[in-house]
């Protein structure tokens, strides 16, 4: 593959991680953030320690706060921003992209109000005179790993067989491996709703539940995940590959995951406006529980480990007497499609 210029756009831990990644290969690697201050700071000491802290990155890895100037000439855009701010970054793409490009989202949730997909929003904002199909990018993977380039394994997903191949050559090497897929619905809805399943993981361990309640909440957490996807048209074999039980897995047991160690703080009595003050990070999950809750009742589709989280989260139940409540339910089936 030919040396190829992609801007990067999200200068966050993930972000990061990919503009490394494409580095290695040979390609050369833009930066845009709206920060000045971590443009310099990457740009000078060639660190982002706000969210790697002292990992040192190639010093030919840019980075640009003028949108213009990242986008310069480039063959791909990947977008890596928090999903509140797709649409508007879109919309800045959009105005100053004066060729077509291949874009890619790395990011992992649902829209608020409108419920879409990343994917959706891309496709809206952005002619496709301008831009392949998009391309999903998403699996089991922690920043902070794949900064010390860790063995890592994710999803390249495509209604374009060819563009989900050109991911695959771009970002492909002895330590990160891209599997192609054609299940865009499939993937990007496991990336978003294992977010929700994962704060839920983190509480149960925040409250001092042992290994038998993770092992649970991730097993029915994937079931009704598959249900929701199913029903808006995704693979459900797609569910336990990569990017559903893959990315669950690790984001579900992790404390790398913001999303993770949010429901750990619940679990532990912290308030929610607490949690999200002293991350310092964006956490996907809980924005996400909230247009899943509402998708989901939408399309009559039972979630009740979302239901739980989201009453946590946004009607201040109680922790505890909600798990007693799910635990109590009506006796199921566990082949019965509505668990």
């Amino acid at each position: 593959m030919e040396k190829q210029k992609i801007a990067v756009l999200g200068a966050g831990s993930w972000g990061t991680g990919l503009a490394q990644v494409i580095n290695d290969n040979g390609h050369e690697a833009r930066l845009w953030s709206y920060n000045p201050e971590q443009v310099n700071e990457i740009n000078t000491k060639h660190t982002n320690s706000a969210y790697l802290g002292n990992q040192k990155f190639a010093e030919n890895i840019k980075a640009y706060s003028d949108l213009s100037e990242a986008l310069n000439g480039v063959d791909g855009v990947l977008f890596v921003v928090p999903t509140k701010a797709i649409r508007e970054v879109a919309k800045q793409v959009n105005e100053v992209i004066d060729h077509k490009v291949y874009v890619m989202h790395a990011s992992k949730g649902l829209e608020q109000g409108t419920h879409k997909r990343i994917s959706e929003i891309l496709e809206e904002e952005i002619p496709q005179e301008l831009r392949s199909d998009i391309i999903v990018v998403s699996g089991p993977s922690h920043a902070e790993e794949v900064a010390v380039r860790d063995l890592t394994l994710i999803t390249a997903a495509s209604n374009s067989e060819n563009d989900a191949k050109y991911v695959q050559r771009l970002l492909s090497n002895n330590y990160f491996r891209i599997y192609t897929n054609n299940d865009v619905v499939g993937v990007e809805t496991a990336g978003a709703l294992k977010n929700i399943i994962a704060v839920g993981a983190g509480a149960l361990h925040g409250l001092g539940y042992g290994d038998n309640a993770k092992a649970a909440i991730i097993t029915r957490g994937l079931a009704e995940i598959t249900r929701l996807g199913v029903a808006l048209g995704a693979d459900p074999l797609t569910y336990i590959g990569l990017s559903g039980v893959g990315d669950l897995i690790v984001t579900g047991t992790s404390p790398h995951s913001r999303n993770w160690r949010a429901g750990n703080a619940l679990g532990k009595g912290e308030k929610l406006k607490d949690i999200e003050s002293n991350m310092g990070m964006v956490i996907e999950g809980v924005s996400t529980t909230k247009a899943a809750y509402e998708l989901a009742n939408s399309l009559n589709i039972e979630m009740p480990i979302t239901e739980v989280i989201y009453n946590v989260l946004y009607n201040d139940a109680n922790l505890r007497e909600a798990i007693e409540n799910v635990m109590t339910r009506e006796f199921r089936s566990e082949n019965e499609y509505s668990i």
